[in-house]
């Protein structure tokens, strides 16, 4: 698609998180079906244990929201996204960005490799997208 546009990629951005911590974030994980409205454990408890703040109904946790899941699925993405990033190492345009910030860092760490100015990514961050990144 670049190549018809006589464009180049520009960008590799890998978002780095430790596995540790990306498994107690997912198997934190609660969902009340109905709605999709979603919890932590640690980071959003519902008000009461396993039950929705708004229905009263009872929340779940996804199947496949467990250690043993997450490990194999991280093992398996480790083996096939290294090659990637080693690839794109090697061509200069690999950047990593520490996905364990708040997501509003994340989101300017991001505009400062796509703007390539740090100005511009504190401006942005200001605005609508920038507010969005900082709520969640």
């Amino acid at each position: 698609m670049l190549r018809e546009r006589n464009q180049s990629l520009q960008h590799a951005v890998e978002l780095q998180i430790d596995d540790a911590l990306l498994v107690s974030r997912i198997t934190g994980r609660l969902v009340h079906p109905a709605s999709g409205r979603s919890y932590h454990t640690t980071f959003n408890p519902p008000k009461k244990a396993m039950i929705d703040d708004i229905t009263g109904e009872p929340l779940i946790q996804r199947s496949d929201d467990n250690a043993d899941a997450l490990k194999k699925r991280l093992a398996t993405y480790h083996k096939q996204t290294t090659p990637v990033v080693d690839y794109y190492r090697k061509t200069g345009i690999w950047k990593a960005i520490d996905a364990a910030q708040q997501p509003g860092q994340v989101w300017k760490s991001l505009l400062v490799i796509f703007d390539g100015d740090k100005a511009k990514a504190g401006a942005a961050a200001a605005g609508p997208i920038g507010k969005l990144a900082t709520s969640s």
